[in-house]
């Protein structure tokens, strides 16, 4: 299918989706309005789930497969060089520097130009729930700790809210890393349910603040009328002053 519409690459549609199948439905469906797609664990782990992903970018597509890896530091360094290899946009590990470092290297071996991206704190997660878990600090608090462990890392950028963008691009900047990767979710066009997240902003909001890619899932996938929404959105990110 050929869309009439503008894509923009800093958008992410998240294929939260059940299957496989709905997922391709989607994409088909989506045609040229969106360029780059997110694979979150409930596909790649389906039977063919990763071929799904490797399919998608032998189309032309850029896939960020968000598997938030977290283990021992060996285990993250062979699993990120199995995905560099087998063919991967944007990498997803857990922002914690033994991970971030097992990451970079498994990648590096790949000799692959994949993304590595550290999850800082999950956008599902309010200040109550990281007390909960035992934390001290905010989530603002925690990112910005994470965000400096990734840069001492040398991943590519991080996963963060929107509410914590502009101090993460401070921080990156003062680092000397202006390139540093911001992929915000918790995107939500105005006017649109929050649903399971806790710190949202709208597109422009996120990129003012410093963002580089968005992640909007919901409500795209979920719509009527999946292509006039993502050309909505890339319209007000092209109107974005970022």
């Amino acid at each position: 299918m050929t869309s009439p519409v503008l894509a923009d690459p800093r958008l992410i549609v998240g294929l939260d989706l059940p299957s496989i199948d709905a997922a391709r439905a989607m994409v088909d469906g989506l045609g040229d309005a969106v360029e780059s797609y997110k694979i979150g664990l409930t596909l790649l782990a389906r039977p063919g789930g990763v071929a799904f992903a490797h399919a998608l970018r032998a189309r032309g597509k850029r896939v960020f497969q968000d598997w938030k890896l977290h283990d021992i530091g060996a285990q993250v360094e062979g699993a990120a060089r199995a995905v560099a290899e087998g063919g991967c946009d944007l990498l997803t590990v857990h922002a914690h520097p033994q991970v971030m470092r097992g990451a970079v290297k498994g990648r590096d071996a790949a000799g692959s130009d994949t993304k590595i991206l550290g999850v800082t704190v999950l956008t599902s997660l309010s200040d109550a729930d990281l007390v909960e878990l035992g934390h001290a600090d905010t989530a603002a608090a925690l990112v910005e700790r994470r965000v400096r462990q990734a840069l001492d890392c040398g991943v590519d950028g991080v996963v963060s809210s929107p509410l914590e963008a502009a101090r993460v691009r401070e921080i990156a900047t003062a680092a000397g890393r202006p390139d540093f990767l911001i992929v915000t979710p918790g995107v939500r066009p105005a006017g649109a349910e929050a649903g399971d997240q806790q710190r949202v902003a709208t597109p422009a909001q996120a990129l003012a603040a410093g963002a580089t890619h968005l992640v909007v899932a919901r409500p795209i996938v979920a719509d009527a009328s999946p292509v006039a929404v993502a050309a909505r959105i890339a319209a007000e990110m092209r109107g974005s002053p970022a």
